[in-house]
């Protein structure tokens, strides 16, 4: 059987074997059939050359076991690993034979491999892909957390008689001297700036942990001048939905995978083991159950040792409830909200309400606009709210749009972590000169989404802390405003509400990052009668956004419930 018909063969079972492969296995399997129909032609031009496949395999078979029960035994890859990188490695374009796959993403729960995987691309791209000078580059958080996956190169490279004298390492670099490469973990410094990289190869470990995209960026960038380069991505699942890894990478990688979408790009390889959730982003596998396991560890379930370790897990998650979030993550691959405080489950922001454009037409519908304006040197959020009832059912659509202030906004993106600049370029933020937000610009922001809208303007919500001045020439204008109390008895219905109805399906949100990550930041504290409000003090990072979505919330429902009840009520009225 030949490489391709092993990886064809090994695609269809996938496909077939709903029980014990997840969904977005399934699609990158779906990807790679599709893939090979279309191979070859003017808008595909990308061919699978297995000979090159084979060769990774080979130089893998190289190396042995550094740890566990098979240290010091052969690597043989799993079947998953041999269509992974087969995928990778194959794929090259029919003109040039450059490889067709520049970077990869696999996200798969902990003990699978994945520094061991990492590690053999590591030293392949340093020693036998043939670039001259190669340059390969360990991004990860903590220097640490890097050395892992250089630490097993040097670890696997000592235990490879074949390769004895041809590399060398010494003061944290490891020198192939026939084609004066190199491989180094980056350090911090290296983030800050990435002054003189020219990477051939990049190999980012445990993203999700990641605050940033700043080491990615500082490869990414520095490849432009290679030929074939490879920026490979491993991580499992995490906490941090503020992260770049839940918030850029995760969702572009289902997009990619996802069939249904009209929507490629074709030098990205993906894969993603997890257990199933649906649509609405409930969890679909039980995590007692042992045969649906092998969906997020389609290695470590595989064997007795790996099957022993995540029992011996889960027995200690159900024993401390605590935890169960950290079993989630690492063991099952599952994305969990980070506290038990969290006010938003995050799956379910994502799954339910997301729309790529708005479903009705909104002229001269009531809109409703809150204002959250923390310190003027801070990020300033407003926000519309539109009450939606053309089904009987009201849906919600809201608009968030954060100002901050031009002088401060290199210190923010470096306290936040968070690319501001970019954002303000994709129209989510408005940078306003000076160093203090110009209220003005809020005004016009509000103005400009009625007057584009075509919306009737009832209130604009704002909390009375910093916002009397501007609500008093919102007042002189001749715009309504209402005072939203900022407190247990003012605000937790509002805040449960909404929360509820984006869990119904009836809060409509368009793309916007600034939002998911505010509402990922959100956390609640409540009183002894089980009454909620956000926690801005407690909350990872800025609220801004959703605090003035809930302000205007707190309106439009009650305005809502207030016509159905006039409604209800008139001569139109009849059952």
């Amino acid at each position: 059987m030949t490489l391709t018909d092993e990886l064809i063969q090994y695609s269809k079972d996938c496909i077939a074997d709903t029980r014990h492969v997840c969904q977005k296995h399934r699609w990158a399997c779906e990807r790679f059939l599709n893939d090979l129909k279309k191979s070859g032609t003017k808008d595909f031009p990308y061919i699978f050359d297995e000979e090159k496949a084979l060769r990774f395999f080979e130089w893998a078979a190289l190396h042995k076991h550094t740890k566990g029960v098979l240290a010091g035994e052969p690597i043989e890859f799993t079947p998953i690993q041999r269509f992974i990188f087969g995928n990778v490695y194959g794929w090259v374009h029919q003109d040039t034979g450059l490889r067709r796959f520049r970077k990869a993403y696999w996200q798969v729960a902990r003990k699978n491999a994945k520094s061991q995987s990492l590690a053999i691309v590591g030293d392949y791209e340093l020693m036998a892909l043939g670039e001259p000078m190669s340059e390969v580059y360990i991004g990860a958080t903590k220097s640490m957390q890097a050395k892992i996956i250089y630490n097993e190169v040097v670890a696997m490279l000592k235990r490879c008689p074949l390769l004895k004298g041809k590399w060398h390492e010494s003061y944290g670099v490891i020198r192939h001297p026939k084609s004066d490469s190199i491989l180094r973990a980056l350090s911090k410094d290296d983030g800050k700036t990435g002054d003189g990289l020219n990477p051939q190869c990049g190999l980012i470990d445990e993203y999700h942990a990641h605050p940033t995209d700043e080491i990615l960026e500082v490869i990414n960038t520095g490849m432009v001048a290679r030929r074939q380069p490879l920026l490979f991505i491993i991580t499992t699942a995490g906490t941090n939905f503020g992260g770049p890894c839940y918030r850029v990478e995760y969702p572009l990688v289902e997009k990619i995978l996802d069939p249904s979408l009209d929507f490629d790009v074709a030098d990205y390889f993906c894969m993603v083991n997890e257990l199933d959730r649906d649509q609405e982003g409930n969890l679909i596998d039980d995590v007692k159950d042992e045969e649906c396991w092998v969906k997020a560890n389609p290695i470590a379930a595989t064997y007795p040792e790996g099957l022993a370790n995540i029992r011996s897990k889960l027995a200690s998650a159900l024993e401390s409830p605590e935890k169960m979030e950290s079993f989630l993550t690492k063991n099952m691959n599952l994305w969990v909200n980070q506290s038990a405080m969290s006010y938003m489950d995050m799956v379910k922001w994502k799954e339910r309400g997301a729309i790529t454009k708005i479903p009705v037409d909104l002229y001269g519908r009531s809109a409703y606009v809150g204002v959250d304006l923390s310190r003027r040197i801070d990020l300033t959020a407003a926000a519309l709210v539109m009450p939606l009832d053309d089904d009987g059912t009201t849906k919600y659509l809201v608009r968030a749009h954060g100002f901050i202030p031009e002088e401060t906004i290199a210190a923010h993106e470096k306290t936040d972590k968070i690319p501001y600049r970019a954002w303000a370029r994709a129209g989510y933020l408005t940078i306003t000169p000076g160093d203090v937000v110009d209220y003005r610009f809020i005004s016009t922001w509000i103005r400009e989404q009625v007057d584009t809208l075509g919306v009737n303007l009832r209130e604009v919500c704002y909390d009375p802390y910093n916002a009397t001045h501007f609500a008093q020439e919102l007042d002189a204008q001749g715009i309504m405003t209402v005072e939203v109390r900022q407190g247990m008895r003012t605000l937790s219905e509002p805040t449960k509400a909404f929360r509820e109805e984006a869990y119904r399906d009836n809060i409509l949100h368009e793309p916007n990052p600034l939002l998911d990550w505010s509402v990922s930041n959100a956390v609640t504290k409540r009183d002894h009668n089980e009454n909620i409000i956000l926690d801005k003090e407690k909350s990872t990072n800025r609220i801004d956004p959703i605090a003035a979505v809930i302000n205007a919330f707190s309106r439009a429902r009650v305005t809502a419930e207030e016509d159905m009840s006039d409604y209800v009520l008139s001569d139109d009225f009849s059952l």
